[in-house]
């Protein structure tokens, strides 16, 4: 089978979860955190969006970006929580959406990459080199950061 071939019928096993943040490093963070924990098998982020919302009886507004991730609808709980553990917000949001087609192929990669590894060699968590430096700029690979410790994005902006 190819990527074009017609959708598999197992597609609502797999979902897309949203999340927004007021920092692209802490957006590059929580989508590279994810996905080195294999609980989601890619993560992108896009943005910034301008975003209109009540907050404390309040209209807030305020620039965000999104943060998209590709996982097997079991993989919800433990991403949920992943997100709100290693989210700055108060309250994030963390909304899932099924993904009703999808070829074949692609879905079957969510599934291979978001399982623990066989093995625990570098290659196995080690992210490609254009994606660390298009996240960070400096050839680190982002991590999450501990709640309650202040990061550079908290401080920059």
């Amino acid at each position: 089978m190819t990527g074009n071939d017609a959708a598999d019928t197992r597609a609502s096993d797999y979902l897309q979860v949203q999340t927004t943040t007021d920092s692209r490093a802490e957006a590059m963070e929580l989508a590279a955190g994810a996905v080195r924990a294999r609980l989601a098998a890619c993560g992108q982020v896009a943005g910034p969006v301008a975003s209109t919302y009540w907050w404390n009886d309040e209209i807030e507004r305020a620039e965000e970006w999104f943060v998209f991730f590709k996982l097997p609808a079991d993989r919800y709980a433990d991403l949920a929580a992943f997100i709100a553990e290693h989210h700055s917000y108060d309250e994030p949001e963390i909304v899932a959406t099924p993904l009703v087609a999808g070829s074949p192929t692609f879905l079957s990669w969510i599934v291979e990459e978001t399982r623990p590894a066989e093995s625990s060699t570098v290659e196995s968590s080690t992210v490609k080199a254009s994606t660390v430096e298009a996240s960070t700029g400096d050839g680190d690979v982002p991590r999450p950061r501990d709640p309650g410790v202040a990061s550079p994005s908290d401080v920059s902006g």
